[in-house]
Formats: C-alpha cells, sequence, structure tokens
C-alpha cells in the first residue's frame, strides 16, 4: 500500500471530524487545506479532499479553493475521494466538486461521501468505507 493523505477545510469541526474518522480507518497523513499543494500530493498515492458547502453551495474560497486548483491538475492516477458536510441544500456543491475532478483528469476511488452536520453512524460507516476504496 502507498502512502495516504487526508486533505481539508473546517469551519464548523464537522467536516474535521470527517477527517479524522478517515485519517484513523485509512492510518493517512491529515493535512489542513492550506498546509497542501501540488508537490505534496506527487509524494501520495491516495488522497482524500474533504470541504464543506459554503454559501450558495461551493468549495470554501480562501483556502481550499486555490489549494483544489493547485493540485487536480496533478491527481491522474491516484485513488482519490471527496468528503464533506452540509448544513442545507442538497449536496450541488459535492456534484459540482466531482464534475471539476472528473473534467480534470482525476478518477474518483468511490461515491463521495457527504453528511448534514457532524458525522452520524451511517457517515462513519461511509467513511470507513470510503477509506477502505482508497487504501
Amino acid at each position: 500500500m502507498g502512502k495516504a493523505a487526508v486533505v481539508f477545510y473546517s469551519g464548523t469541526g464537522n467536516t474535521e471530524a470527517m477527517a479524522d474518522i478517515v485519517v484513523a480507518a485509512l492510518g493517512a497523513d491529515k493535512f489542513e487545506c492550506g498546509d497542501f499543494n501540488a508537490a505534496k500530493a506527487a509524494d501520495y498515492d491516495a488522497i482524500a479532499f474533504g470541504c464543506p458547502a459554503m454559501g450558495d453551495e461551493v468549495l470554501e474560497e480562501s483556502a481550499f479553493q486555490p489549494m483544489w486548483d493547485d493540485v487536480k491538475g496533478s491527481l491522474s492516477g491516484k485513488k482519490v475521494a471527496l468528503f464533506g458536510s452540509y448544513g442545507w441544500g442538497d449536496g450541488q456543491w459535492m456534484r459540482d466538486w466531482e464534475a471539476d475532478a472528473e473534467a480534470n483528469g482525476v478518477v474518483l476511488a468511490c461515491d463521495s461521501v457527504i453528511c448534514n452536520d457532524a458525522p452520524d453512524a451511517e457517515a462513519t460507516a461511509a467513511l470507513e468505507a470510503l477509506a477502505k476504496a482508497i487504501g
């Protein structure tokens, strides 16, 4: 098995709680999004990215989106998964994020995991399955 990373942004702590579940299940290195870039991505075979829905169902724009824009073109051939929490809406930010990933040659290793607010038992199980899929 190669090296795995979990890269996230969390405003309220819910997406970080999700990240911690994946880190524990995967034995991965954990990075806040501001501490990750394309050069670091090169060191990993599997990366799970976590970002909550912000504003009008978009990725967090000041820290996460710039990091994502930097790394997404260098993820070809890596096992990639996406996750995040939301407080409203229907998950449109995740569908848009998946489409952006695919448009940039990113092959997602499994279904993305979204949960409303903090991860419950169902979300925890889905995140552990996500970890298995990329690990």
